[in-house]
């Protein structure tokens, strides 16, 4: 039994709008089916919907998500050269995002320390009207 979305399903479920579903649509991200002027989505398509969101958040381009995409569906095919540059890529993309998540924790114990100064200066302002 194959479950079948709306657009308007998928825009809420994701919290995108229908306009960003369609626009992956036409970098060929998705290929619904038309009833009319009616899209449904399988649920095929919300998988790669819900991958291509993700791999956008991780900031990969829709070019680099189509074509992680593509080797997907052709994981039988000989493109060892395409998937050596792909993974090239990735690869560089993940230390990226390694160096991204060192400097977040940076900066979150930098702002611990001025929580904490903040903290402590309201404190003895607070000690000194008390007085």
């Amino acid at each position: 039994m194959t479950i079948y979305y709306a657009i308007s399903e998928l825009a809420e479920e994701f919290g995108v709008t229908p306009r960003t579903i369609r626009h992956y649509e036409e970098k060929g991200l998705l290929a619904p089916r038309r009833e009319g002027a009616n899209r449904i989505f399988s649920s095929r398509d919300r998988a790669r919907l819900k991958l291509a969101l993700r791999n956008k958040r991780l900031g990969l381009s829709i070019s680099e998500i189509r074509e992680l995409f593509e080797l997907y569906d052709n994981a039988g095919s000989n493109k060892k050269n395409r998937a050596e540059e792909f993974l090239a890529k990735i690869e560089h993309h993940r230390v990226r995002l390694e160096r991204q998540r060192e400097d977040i924790a940076i900066m979150l114990d930098e702002i611990s320390f001025f929580e904490a100064q903040c903290h402590r200066q309201l404190g003895a302002q607070q000690g000194k009207a008390v007085k």
